[in-house]
C-alpha cells in the first residue's frame, strides 16, 4: 500500500511540474534567435500518393537529422539543412516497406538519404513562410518550395531544451527524381507533409 502511495505521489509531483499547454508561446516574433538541431524522435516526414485512383496512401520517414539557424528579426537569413534516411520508410506494411527501399523505388542501398537545403525564406504571414531550397532524392537534385507554419515554442518539460515546432508541406513529381515505378497509376504528384521539432543548441 505504501509503495502504491509513493508511486502515486511521484506521478502527481511530475504532473504538477509540467507546464500547461497554454504556456507554449505561439508568437513567432518571440522565438529565441540561434542555432537549432532537429529533435529526431518527434520529427516526421510523411508522403502521400494516390493509389490507382482509388484512395490516398501514406508513408512516413522517421529519423530526420539536421540544423536550423533562425532569427525572427531577420527571417530571410534563416538557414535549414535536413537529412532523412530513406531506409526508415514505414507504411505499416512490411512487404511494401521492403519494396520501397529496393532498386525499383528509392534504392536505399545506393541512395541512402534525402537531403534538403534551403536557399530562400520569405515571410508570408505572422506565423507562415515559404521555404525554397534544393531537394536531393534518388541521386537527383531539384528545387522544391515548402509552405511552412510556426506552431509554438516552449521548454520541453522532459529534456529541458528550448524547442521550436513547425509544420510544412509541399508537392513534388516523383518521376522528376527518377522514382517512376507504376506512374501514373500510382500518382506522379506526391504530397510531402513535415512535422518538426528543433532544439536550441547550448551556448
Amino acid at each position: 500500500m505504501n509503495r502504491v502511495l509513493t508511486i502515486a505521489a511521484s506521478v502527481a509531483a511530475f504532473a504538477i511540474s509540467l507546464p500547461a499547454v497554454g504556456q507554449a508561446n505561439q508568437d513567432a516574433t518571440a522565438v529565441q534567435a540561434g542555432d537549432y538541431t532537429v529533435e529526431s524522435t518527434h520529427t516526421q516526414v510523411q508522403f502521400s500518393v494516390n493509389h490507382f485512383g482509388i484512395n490516398d496512401f501514406y508513408g512516413t520517414f522517421p529519423g530526420a537529422s539536421g540544423s536550423l539557424s533562425i532569427n525572427p528579426k531577420n527571417l530571410a537569413a534563416a538557414r535549414l539543412d535536413v537529412t532523412v534516411p530513406v531506409s526508415s520508410v514505414s507504411t505499416t506494411n512490411k512487404t511494401l516497406d521492403e519494396e520501397l527501399v529496393s532498386a525499383d523505388w528509392f534504392d536505399a542501398a545506393k541512395f541512402p538519404t534525402m537531403h534538403f537545403v534551403s536557399t530562400k525564406v520569405v515571410k508570408t504571414g505572422p506565423k507562415t513562410a515559404t521555404i525554397s531550397g534544393n531537394l536531393t532524392l534518388h541521386g537527383v537534385t531539384k528545387p522544391v518550395t515548402l509552405n511552412a507554419s510556426f506552431n509554438a515554442a516552449a521548454v520541453n518539460p522532459l529534456s529541458k531544451a528550448y524547442t521550436l515546432g513547425f509544420k510544412a508541406s509541399g508537392r513534388i513529381k516523383r518521376t522528376d527524381f527518377g522514382v517512376s515505378k507504376y506512374a501514373p497509376l500510382v500518382s506522379d504528384e506526391t504530397t510531402i507533409t513535415i512535422t518538426s521539432a528543433f532544439e536550441k543548441k547550448a551556448n
